[in-house]
């Protein structure tokens, strides 16, 4: 592990970069994931984080769709929809704590690699 690695993977670096699109998203997952068994409004998450109703709805929407949470009767709660997930948000958590700045970083920056094959499919297009 050198000086700014994400502890542990690759494959964390991934998942952080396809599902955490902003801090906020990192700390709604570690909100939900701190009371898997609760079911949480939108407002009691909005209160919780002290972020706007907008963010903590468009993330909710995302963490549905990535398998990461679930809804019902207009209330939230976490629920990965398999074990590699759960075990990728436990990682996402556990190097959240011990080098924020790192994750932080990965959010921040595009994937290289990614940018690098982006680039050239939008050039084929022309």
């Amino acid at each position: 592990m050198g000086g700014d690695d994400v502890p542990d993977s690759a494959e964390l670096a991934s998942f952080v970069r396809e599902h955490m699109r902003s801090v906020w998203a990192v700390e709604l997952l570690l909100v939900l994931r701190r009371d898997a068994d609760r079911a949480w409004s939108p407002e009691q998450l909005v209160a919780e984080l002290r972020a706007s109703i907008n963010l903590v709805q468009d993330n909710l929407a995302a963490f549905e769709r990535s398998g990461l949470a679930i809804s019902g009767e207009g209330a939230w709660r976490y629920a990965p929809a398999s074990p590699v997930i759960d075990a990728l948000a436990a990682r996402l958590e556990a190097a959240y704590r011990e080098r924020p700045v790192t994750i932080i970083n990965l959010i921040a920056r595009p994937d290289p690699v990614q940018g690098l094959a982006d680039a050239f499919k939008w050039r084929g297009d022309k």
